[in-house]
């Protein structure tokens, strides 16, 4: 399960999460790992954008909270990659940065849920290299926990 911040301006228009520039360097790292979007539920904290596609506010968080619990209870994901910051603190129920969180597997609190935080693809975008590396090195993390599975 692949878990964004909020639907942005192309999201709106579709309907679909991540169908702009990100979701195609999302599709393209996630495919690099063997995961398809196809076998993949994408979903996001928030379900509707945020006026001037602003952060989400706590209180949006909390606001979208139940629906994202039900999707998670009726998924049941073997991983959840959460993109960014906004979709890390609201899944991990922390106020560290992805840059302090990204890099290890962690539990969701509360459940036996194993969450891989990693950049969101704009920050990819945006920062080059260096970050899309990260987050290749994330999606391969998640990766082997799938393959793990039975």
């Amino acid at each position: 399960m692949v878990v964004g911040e909020a639907p942005g301006a192309n999201e709106d228009l579709t309907g679909v999460p991540f169908v702009g520039r990100s979701g195609q360097l999302l599709d393209d790292l996630l495919a690099e790992q063997g995961l398809l979007r196809d076998e993949l539920y994408v979903t996001s904290v928030v379900k509707c954008r945020p006026p001037g596609n602003r952060t989400p506010r706590s209180r949006e968080i909390a606001t979208c909270r139940g629906y994202l619990d039900l999707q998670l209870a009726s998924v049941e994901p073997a991983v959840i990659i959460s993109l960014g910051n906004t979709a890390t603190r609201a899944i991990l129920e922390t106020t560290r940065p992805i840059s302090a969180l990204r890099g290890e597997v962690h539990h969701q609190p509360g459940t036996a849920r194993l969450v891989v935080p990693t950049f969101h693809p704009a920050a990819g975008l945006r920062g080059g290299t260096v970050v899309v590396d990260q987050i290749r090195e994330d999606l391969r993390r998640a990766a082997a926990i799938v393959e793990e599975e039975p």
